[in-house]
């Protein structure tokens, strides 16, 4: 998806139709779209052809995107959950296995990389109505083996601002919610987690419109990616202005909330009342 979303800016600045791209690389109008949009695989070759017709002719750029395109044909850890997700996330989760920024405004529960074991079992079961407890095993199984990825040695920075009805809305019992509460304690100590709570008391603020996540790359050429999740399908934004938007969003949230420290002490009280 990030290999496409590349491509695709490089032919539009060139100023060069699908149709004219397909013609390069031996196929129709609609697999350009297709490999643009992240929905098929890539051929190296079909990509060194493609490269060469943008005008990329700069090794070092086009190392770096025929490496891409070699890893994006391979299948990610997380293949093998596949048949308890719904067809949209497994594209999320190899995006945020690569990315090196993740930031996220979360306001129905805790956001998936925080949360326990039990509380993912709680949020997942309510999420799963009908589901076989060994469904709901497997994905909670997931969402654990995504975190060891994040708190692991040379893990992502993640910046997350949780509203406090995240915290205040019950899942799972009495325990559950005080295990909650202070494993989030605990891993905002973390170096590489920023855990800011939007407090009731603030009023309105810049996330009226709902969750988002804000997944940035250490390749310095590839944009960041917004991930939308609904009820039945999910958006990744990359265009430069919805980009720029929610970036602003992010960074009223984060100027609006507590910092780190004030946050813990939130999270405290709120533990003392649990």
């Amino acid at each position: 998806m990030l290999l496409g979303s590349h491509l695709r800016r490089l032919r539009e600045a060139r100023g060069i139709t699908r149709e004219a791209a397909g013609y390069s690389i031996r196929a129709s109008e609609s697999k350009i779209s297709r490999m643009e949009l992240g929905r098929v695989s890539f051929k190296t070759r079909d990509v060194e052809d493609l490269l060469t017709l943008y005008g990329v002719s700069d090794e070092a750029e086009r190392n770096a995107l025929l490496s891409l395109a070699r890893e994006a044909n391979v299948a990610g850890w997380w293949h093998s959950y596949s048949d308890v997700l719904p067809s949209w996330f497994p594209t999320y989760v190899g995006l945020e296995g690569a990315a090196s920024l993740i930031r996220a405004y979360e306001v129905q529960f805790v956001h998936g990389l925080l949360q326990t074991e039990a509380y993912a079992s709680a949020v997942v079961g309510r999420g799963m109505r009908g589901a076989s407890p060994d469904d709901i095993e497997r994905r909670v199984a997931l969402r654990l083996e995504r975190q060891k990825h994040l708190l692991s040695d040379g893990g992502s920075e993640f910046h997350v601002v949780l509203d406090e009805a995240a915290l205040r809305r019950p899942y799972g019992d009495r325990e559950v919610m005080r295990g909650q509460l202070q494993h989030l304690i605990e891993v905002s100590e973390r170096p590489n987690v920023r855990l800011q709570i939007m407090p009731f008391g603030f009023g309105g603020h810049a996330g009226e419109s709902g969750a988002f996540t804000i997944l940035s790359f250490p390749e310095s050429d590839l944009s960041d990616v917004i991930f939308l999740e609904q009820l039945t399908s999910a958006l990744y934004l990359d265009k430069a202005e919805d980009v720029t938007q929610y970036e602003k969003a992010m960074k009223e949230l984060q100027q609006d909330s507590p910092g780190p420290a004030e946050s813990r002490d939130l999270l405290r009280g709120l533990l003392q009342l649990s």
